[in-house]
């Protein structure tokens, strides 16, 4: 998993409350169980209309927000099913940091574990962030995980709570496996007693 430090980058505004999971990444889209390639339909059908074409409209379809890397949303963001693509979408896109209100619990949990930082501002503070979000392409962000700061276009700053082993483990790129394998000489060690005093097991 890609380690998480700081990163600068547009912030594309996406002002709706209760965006689940279904809106993220349609149900037709959950037949892989590969990570990538989603990222063209994140948020498909709000993306595109019914002949596939893009809605010229919709924030990422925009030029300014093409590339952005970091995403302000509103209440209750990522509720719905608990679907791990949810958060495979948004990376795939470019998408590195989702800031809003609050979250799903099992979304919030899950953009930890695919490399994606989940911030939860106060209302007001969001506001602020979603505003600069709207200037577009020339308004960059700097969202810095070790100092737990959002930094605005114009210099403003937040700070914001994050569990500290969830931290540790975007910091250094460690998903469920990669915390395993930090074990792996304890692993092999007790594998190697085992077999020695109970070779029949």
């Amino acid at each position: 998993m890609e380690k998480f430090k700081k990163i600068t980058g547009v912030a594309a505004p996406l002002p709706l409350i209760n965006v689940d999971t279904d809106m993220i990444i349609p149900k037709q889209f959950l037949k892989t169980i590969k990570r990538s390639g989603l990222g063209v339909n994140l948020f498909d059908e709000m993306r595109y209309d019914d002949e596939g074409k893009e809605i010229p409209d919709f924030v990422l379809n925009k030029p300014q927000y093409r590339e952005a890397e970091i995403l302000i949303g509103g209440d209750n963001f990522g509720c719905g099913s608990s679907r791990e693509h949810a958060p495979w979408a948004i990376k795939d896109f470019g998408i590195r940091c989702v800031v809003a209100p609050s979250f799903a619990d099992i979304f919030y949990n899950n953009c930890f574990k695919n490399g994606i930082l989940p911030i939860a501002l106060p209302q007001k503070q969001v506001d602020i962030l979603m505003k600069d979000a709207e200037k577009g392409s020339n308004a960059r962000m700097i969202v810095d995980l070790e100092a737990q700061t959002v930094t605005t276009s114009d210099g403003e700053t937040f700070t914001f709570e994050v569990d500290p082993f969830k931290k540790h483990c975007l910091m250094e790129g460690l998903d469920d496996i990669g915390l395993t394998l930090e074990k792996a000489s304890a692993i092999d060690a007790f594998e190697g007693k085992l077999a020695m005093t109970r070779p029949w097991v």
